[in-house]
Order: structure tokens, then C-alpha cells, then sequence
């Protein structure tokens, strides 16, 4: 086991995925080459979250995610299998959706300001008048008393000595000595430490900080040294124990001070390995100052899938969207800044209304137009958020741009730059966090679902609007990881991608077949159709990406990314009728239209194969610590969570594993087909190699391919080992293959670890090294 991982394993620890039954994998993940395993988050959550960031209770591991007897029979077996352990940790919020199952916050609604833990959360008590706000009725407090949906009891229990009341799933606690108004249930619930809201209050009427605009999970004041010590006390211990060896912070840029937090962090573990879940923009760095080993590598998955983008059939698919557009009587497609503009202010504006309310509450003075000035600062910001003092000019950038496009606010901003260039403030604070927030829920789950013309580029990290990379800009940005970031963590899939690896490098080759691609649509609307064009374009490509999908998966993800747009329907208000017509669509997938996706992804399955099976070695043999998503060393073909969070049958895979290495011995290779088998034949030579000689990689240097096929690979020396991949695979075939391309290497022969072949040395010709697979791992003779 290393001190810092040389490739990760992520595991998705569940209820019905528990720490003892991951131990029982740890031997094939080890048999697979990783170096650590990668656990999402272990504190207990709320009873049957399948993700575990809505922890309850810092003090100890879930007992549904198997205790903590599950963690030591865990780390004990991957001990005794040579691997590390990384851990996922939450410090932001806490889930909040089930009052009783969380101590700190039921302590707070029972007994308010006077409660222990009351400063452990981000409220503001002045608005509510003391109180917290509970958006979980139905409809307005005077209904829900009139229809009586509350009822109470006052049977006392040790964490209700008073007793409690219950609207429907909802139990919550009676502060002292109010159990004597329960006859005058108004009075009874006007005497509480929180307020029942209607739901939709929860828009612009909350009173403390939440993930997002997701109000069951309530942020906590890290930032306070008492409360890090109770959240982080058991995970320190973990560490101490040596039952973890690093951490994945989640989420950072919602804490006052990301900065600060990690400081304290690197203290308490003594500078263990640590990642952090921060979404660069392109161009944007990792602070330098930061006591972190990087990030957990959505930068890196951007860069990796514009390898494989055709730049100018990317712009065909512009000019199709442009058709669907106008087919379906709808505007003309927004710049790319303009719709990101856009989705941030209606977020602004919208969902995150309270916090851009509590903004304008504790600004210093007042300034006119302030929450208006405020929002539009906020959708012109133009990264997640800055670290102040560092990054003023991201506001002075959104300060010239939001007066730009609102002159008539060009005063109030004006007078609000300073302030929120001031980090002794706190709205300045508050600004940062609410910024990121701004854009996650803007960008990432908005305009992501707006922009629809290639799926591929829309994924966490990347700009649409920046369809294709050079080999060139590639390797530069490869060689800055290895100099600045070299543990940094590097991905394709997570729990939270929109689409899967695989699906994105099937997607891809669209914009290689624009044209091919139109038709195909074409078909594919003649059959079933929503009445909006470019959600009809997305809806087909997740048919084809995840192709064979079942009708329920895909009406899921239909109906998740429609929400998520919020142009045809909604997650407030959802429209009856679109949906229905998206079942009909999802149903048509699998009936009428079953043909057409068939024979299509037939067309187009080897090209994604190939882009999947090169995007896969590149990022395994590239710069920083590779991750393997559970599952994904097999063709993973999912779709947005919770699709990608489905079971993984290990015991096949590490059947399949012990066949590929009995027949790898003989001689004998798998095909590229749908089994899957070639890709768990790139994920454990390359995992292998990379964990038993970590001195092979530590250099890039890019490999010039001569001839007239050039643009279609890309080579690299990482010091003792060649990696070729190819790119635009539709292409390549198009122009008659190789031909006389050739890769210029030294005079050393090699050995492909991926097929056993022997080359001797000086260039090899592609056709010749690249018959087999799509891509070569050459490890050089010494």
C-alpha cells in the first residue's frame, strides 16, 4: 500500500451494498490492479439513502452501511489485499428530511436558540423571529389545521418529553411545557421553535443555508472550531486507527472557507491524502495554497472527451438543433453565455431566492435595487465562486458584466463590488457560498439539460460552447497535472455523471455522423415525439447512448432531465400532458422504434467501442490517480442517478477476470464486442502495470505520428511506457484506415502489455501495432 494512491477503485456503500459485502470484492479489485478502494460516505444517513451525503449523525458509522464492526472487517480485508482506503466525507450539511433520526437538529426544533446545537447550524433566527422554518405542508398552516392533518401526541419518550406532533411522515418535537396547548392547536404550533411553511415557501421564505436548493439538507457552521470537532471526530479516528488512509471532501465550495476547513483537516490527519469535489471551469486553477493533493478530476474528464469530438460535426449538430428549433415553433438557440446567463438569474431569482434575500439582510448599509443588482451579480459570476482575497477579479468581471447587460443597475452594483470584495464581511462570505450554488444549479442542472445538441459535452467541468480539443492542448494540459497536480484524481464516470463513460464515447461519434445522425433522428421522431425539438434530440441520444435500455430506465431519465430544463415541465409544477407524451416516447423506444435504435447503434458500436477503450487507457496511464467507477471496467452503459448507482455483479466480473488472464496465458485475446471483455483486458493491464511499476510513469512526453492518418492517434511516453490511442474513429475508416502511418519511437523494442506482441525497435507502423484494439500500452525493454 502507498502513502498516496496510484489509482482508486470507487465503491458505492449501501444498505444493500454494506461494508462487509464490499470486503468480500477487495480481493478482486486487487486482482482488477487498483491501488486504493474508494468508499462513498460511511456516517449514518438517513434510513435508506442510497448515497449517504445526507448524514444524521457524525459520531458513527451507518448501521445500515454496516456498522462500525463492518468498517474493521472491511479494512482489515483490504489490508490483507494490499490496498489503501479512501473515504468520502460531507462537511457542508446534514440531512435533515427525518428530524428524529438526526440528535443535533431535533435538539434544535425542540428547544431553539437555547439548544447546544443551535449554533452548529447556518440559521438565521431574526427572520423567523426565533424560529425555524419547515416548508413540509401540503398547503397553507390555517388548511392543514382546518382539514386537522396535524395530530399530537403527548406520550412522553427520551428524545420528546413533552411528547410530539406528526403531519403525515413528518414527526417533529413539542418545545417544554407547550404539551398544555394542545386543545388550541394553533396556539400549540405558534409556541414551537419552528414554523410550519407550505412548501413552496421554501423558494424565498427559508431562514438558514441548505445544499443547493435542496432543504433537507441543512448546511452546518464548519467554520466553527467546536463544530468541527464533534463532525470530524470519528472520521479522525478512522484515520488514527488506520481503518482509512485519505479523504474525498465533498462539496467545499459551499463552506465559508474552503481554505481554512482543509487547513484544520490537514492538522487532524496529520496531511493525509486529500481530494476535493472542486468543479474547475476551463482556464480555472485548483488554489495553490489549498493543503490538498487536487481534485477528484471532472477538469480531466472534460479535457479526455473532446479528444474524441469531431469540431466540425459538432457545428453540423449546431446547425440540426437549429432545424428542430424551428420545426417545433420555438426561439433560435441562445449563445452559450447567454443561456448560462440566463438559467443563473432564473436560479437566482427562483430556487435560491431565500439566500439571495439573506444577501440583502446583512449587507452593511442599504443599497437600492440591492436584491435585483445582487441576482444579476450572481449570473454573471463567471466560476463557481472566488477564495477571498484571492479572485476579486472574477467580481470585478461579474461587476462590468452585470452592468452591461443591466445598465439600469449599473449604480447598485457599483456600490456592492467593495462590499463584496471585503472578506471581513459577511456578505461577502455568503456571497462566495451562494455563488457556487448559483451556478451547480444554473449550469450543471439546468442549462446542461437545455444544451442538447451532443451529450457528450455536457458533463460536470466543461463548456459546451468548446466542443473539441487539439492533441495539442491535451498534452499541455497533461503535463501542467503532472507538474502542479500529480496526485490529483482523474475520472470518467462517478455517481453523479450525466452519462457513463461508455455512453459518451458511443455519443461522440455523432458528431462524426451529423448528417447520418439527422436521418436517424428524423426516423426516430416519425415514430413518437414530444413536440419540442431539441428535447426530442436529447431523449433519442440517451436511447441510443444506453442502447438496450428498458423503457422504465429510459422514461426515468426522460423524465429527470424534462424537470430539470424547466422549459416543458417542471419539478413544481410538472406538466401532465409533455410527460405523458414522454411515455409514449420511452414505450416507442422499445416497441415501433426498436428497429431503427437497433440497426443504428449496430452502425455506430465499434466506433464508440473505440473511443471508450482509448479514453479509457489515456486516462488510466495519464497524469494524477486514476479512478475506476464500480463497475465500469465492463461496458457501463448508464444514465443520470440513480441509473448509474445500480447493483454490480462482482462475482461475474471476477469470473470473467480469471478467464481473461487463464486465456491471456495461452495466447488467446477477447474480441471487442458487447461482452465487454476487451475493456476489462485495457482496465487491468494498464491498473497492473501503473501499481507495479509506478517509475514507468513518471514523465509525459507526446510521441509525433508520421503519415497521413496522423490526426487520428495520440501517443504519449510516460518514461518507460507508450501509450497509443486512437481518435475520431468514423474517420479514420472513412479515409481507408493507417495507411503508412507510423509511430516514431526509439531503438528499443517493446512489448504491447495489452496483446503480449513483441516489437522490435525504431518506428512501428499503426496499422500493424493497432490491429487488434484501437489502442496499444508498450512497455519498453530495458
Amino acid at each position: 500500500m502507498t502513502l498516496k494512491p496510484l489509482s482508486t477503485y470507487r465503491l458505492q456503500i449501501t444498505s444493500r451494498f454494506t461494508l462487509d459485502e464490499a470486503a468480500a470484492v477487495t480481493d478482486y479489485v486487487a486482482a482488477l490492479g487498483a491501488d486504493w478502494v474508494y468508499l462513498s460516505p460511511l456516517l449514518v444517513a438517513v434510513s435508506g439513502s442510497d448515497h449517504g451525503y445526507d448524514v444524521v449523525d457524525h459520531s458513527r458509522v451507518d448501521p445500515e452501511r454496516g456498522g462500525p464492526e463492518g468498517l474493521r472487517r472491511f479494512s482489515s480485508a483490504a489490508r490483507t489485499a494490499g490496498l489503501g482506503i479512501l473515504v468520502d466525507i460531507v462537511p457542508n450539511h446534514m440531512g435533515v428530511a427525518a428530524p428524529r433520526q438526526n440528535p443535533w437538529w431535533w435538539d434544535v426544533l425542540r428547544l431553539g436558540q437555547e439548544s447546544g446545537r443551535a449554533r452548529a447550524f447556518d440559521i438565521d433566527w431574526r427572520l423567523g423571529g426565533g424560529r425555524v422554518r419547515l416548508p413540509i405542508l401540503g398547503s397553507a398552516a390555517d388548511e392543514v389545521v382546518a382539514d386537522r392533518e396535524i395530530t399530537v401526541d403527548l406520550t412522553p419518550a427520551d428524545d420528546a418529553p413533552d411528547g410530539t406532533l406528526s403531519y403525515f411522515e413528518h414527526v417533529l418535537p413539542l418545545a417544554p411545557g407547550t404539551g398544555a396547548l394542545a386543545d388550541d392547536l394553533p396556539a400549540l404550533l405558534a409556541a414551537q421553535h419552528y414554523e410550519l411553511r407550505y412548501w413552496e415557501d421554501q423558494a424565498a421564505e427559508l431562514d438558514y443555508r441548505r445544499f443547493f436548493a435542496v432543504s433537507e439538507l441543512a448546511g452546518i457552521r464548519v467554520e466553527l472550531p467546536d463544530v468541527f470537532a464533534e463532525s470530524h471526530r470519528e472520521i479522525l479516528r478512522w484515520l488514527r486507527d488506520g481503518l482509512a488512509d485519505g479523504l474525498r471532501v465533498d462539496h467545499p465550495d459551499g463552506l465559508a472557507d474552503p481554505g481554512a476547513y482543509l487547513e484544520r483537516l490537514a492538522d487532524g490527519t496529520g496531511c493525509a491524502y486529500t481530494l476535493v469535489e472542486k468543479i474547475l471551469e476551463p482556464g480555472e486553477e485548483l488554489p495553490s495554497w489549498w493543503r490538498t493533493d487536487g481534485t477528484t478530476g471532472y477538469e480531466a474528464l472534460a479535457l479526455l472527451d473532446r479528444l474524441f469530438v469531431d469540431a466540425e460535426g459538432a457545428q453540423a449538430l449546431t446547425g440540426l438543433d437549429a432545424r428542430l428549433r424551428a420545426e417545433t415553433g420555438l426561439p433560435a438557440a441562445q449563445p452559450w453565455l447567454d443561456l448560462v446567463h440566463d438559467t443563473k438569474r432564473k436560479i437566482a431569482d427562483d430556487l435560491l431566492q431565500s439566500e439571495v434575500r439573506r444577501l440583502v439582510r446583512v449587507l452593511p448599509q442599504g443599497v437600492v435595487g440591492a436584491a435585483d443588482a445582487l441576482a444579476e451579480l450572481l449570473a454573471c459570476f463567471p466560476v463557481y465562486r472566488s477564495y477571498l482575497p484571492a479572485g476579486r477579479e472574477h467580481l470585478r468581471q461579474a461587476a462590468a458584466e452585470a452592468a452591461r447587460r443591466r445598465p439600469d443597475l449599473a449604480e447598485a452594483i457599483d456600490e456592492l463590488e467593495p462590499l463584496l470584495a471585503d472578506p471581513a464581511l459577511e456578505v461577502a462570505e455568503r456571497f462566495q457560498q451562494t455563488s457556487g450554488a448559483v451556478m451547480a444549479k444554473g449550469v450543471e442542472d439546468t442549462a446542461f439539460y437545455r444544451f442538447t445538441r451532443l451529450g457528450t459535452l455536457t458533463e460536470v467541468g466543461g463548456d459546451p460552447s468548446q466542443a473539441a480539443v487539439p492533441a495539442s492542448e491535451f498534452h499541455a494540459a497533461q503535463q501542467a497535472r503532472l507538474s502542479a497536480w500529480p496526485h490529483s484524481m482523474t475520472t470518467l464516470s462517478t455517481h453523479d455523471t450525466k452519462r457513463s463513460e461508455d455512453v459518451r464515447g458511443r455519443l461522440s461519434v455523432l458528431s462524426e455522423l451529423p448528417e447520418r445522425w439527422a436521418e436517424v433522428l428524423g426516423e426516430l421522431r416519425s415514430v413518437a415525439a414530444s413536440g419540442h425539438g431539441p428535447f426530442d434530440s436529447l431523449f433519442w441520444q440517451a436511447a441510443v447512448g444506453a442502447w438496450p435500455i428498458a423503457s422504465d430506465r429510459l422514461l426515468a431519465y426522460a423524465v429527470k432531465a424534462a424537470r430539470e430544463a424547466a422549459e416543458a415541465t417542471g419539478w413544481q409544477h410538472p406538466d401532465a400532458g409533455f410527460e405523458q407524451r414522454l411515455a409514449e416516447m420511452a414505450d416507442a423506444a422499445n416497441g415501433a422504434a426498436s428497429g431503427v435504435l437497433t440497426r443504428f447503434v449496430d452502425e455506430i458500436a465499434g466506433f464508440g467501442w473505440s473511443n471508450a477503450l482509448s479514453a479509457k487507457l489515456l486516462q488510466l496511464t495519464g497524469p494524477g490517480v486514476p479512478d475506476v467507477y464500480q463497475g465500469s471496467e465492463l461496458w457501463d452503459l448508464s444514465l443520470v442517478d440513480p441509473d448509474n448507482r445500480r447493483p454490480v455483479d462482482f462475482a461475474a466480473r471476477a469470473r470473467m477476470l480469471d478467464t481473461l488472464d487463464a486465456e491471456f496465458a495461452r495466447g488467446i485475446l477477447p474480441p471487442i464486442d458487447g461482452s465487454g471483455r476487451a475493456k476489462l483486458l485495457v482496465t487491468s493491464r494498464a491498473l497492473r502495470l501503473r501499481r507495479d511499476h509506478p517509475e514507468l510513469f513518471r514523465t509525459y512526453r507526446p510521441l509525433v505520428v508520421a503519415g497521413q492518418a496522423s490526426e487520428h492517434a495520440l501517443a504519449v511516453d510516460r518514461g518507460g511506457v507508450t501509450v497509443v490511442a486512437t481518435r475520431l474513429p468514423a474517420g479514420l475508416a472513412r479515409i481507408g484506415g493507417w495507411q503508412d502511418a507510423l509511430l516514431m519511437r526509439p531503438d528499443l523494442p517493446a512489448t504491447d502489455v495489452l496483446t503480449g506482441r513483441r516489437f522490435g525497435p525504431g518506428p512501428i507502423a499503426l496499422a500493424e501495432l493497432l490491429e487488434q484494439y484501437p489502442v496499444a500500452l508498450l512497455e519498453d525493454a530495458r
